[in-house]
């Protein structure tokens, strides 16, 4: 449990925090990214941006978005299991918001499947909106995903003032 949310860290990640952030994965999704997948983003991928939540040295979380112009995309986002249920998630996509809006992002977007209502809430509380269906787009049951957009204007006005 984590007491006091004011000693978490973020960073950008690093290619040593991969097989951490891939055991992560593994407990999030039945369609984990694999290592290799993330060494892809990191070195090849000119517009991929992860963050690492840690808490005493520990990685506990990370998230990753693609920053295309003036829109970022959510790639994936995960907490540790045991470290779930905190507010550590809220915490994170909000780190992930605030980044996107100073690299001059204006709108985030994220799919999401559509029986995720967990994760459709938190998304909802951070200012997502429902805006259309993706058939059939997880590969391992055909599950449709929910695809959902932020107006990230809140923080540019935030990035803007620093």
């Amino acid at each position: 449990m984590i007491n006091n949310q004011a000693n978490l860290v973020f960073r950008s990640m690093t290619m040593a925090d991969i097989s951490s952030i891939v055991a992560i994965e593994q407990e999030a999704f039945t369609t984990p990214w694999t290592p290799e997948a993330f060494k892809n983003e990191l070195t090849s991928n000119m517009f991929a941006r992860y963050m690492i939540m840690e808490h005493d040295d520990e990685i506990i979380g990370y998230g990753g978005m693609w920053i295309i112009v003036d829109e970022a995309h959510v790639t994936n986002i995960a907490v540790r299991a045991d470290h779930r249920g905190q507010g550590l998630g809220e915490r994170l996509l909000t780190e992930l918001q605030q980044t996107a809006a100073f690299f001059g992002a204006n709108k985030m977007t994220l799919e999401v499947r559509v029986s995720n209502e967990i994760a459709q809430r938190l998304y909802r509380k951070l200012g997502f909106k429902p805006a259309g269906i993706r058939p059939a787009y997880y590969s391992d049951d055909n599950e449709d995903a929910l695809i959902m957009w932020a107006d990230l204007e809140r923080y540019r006005s935030e990035a803007e003032e620093q």
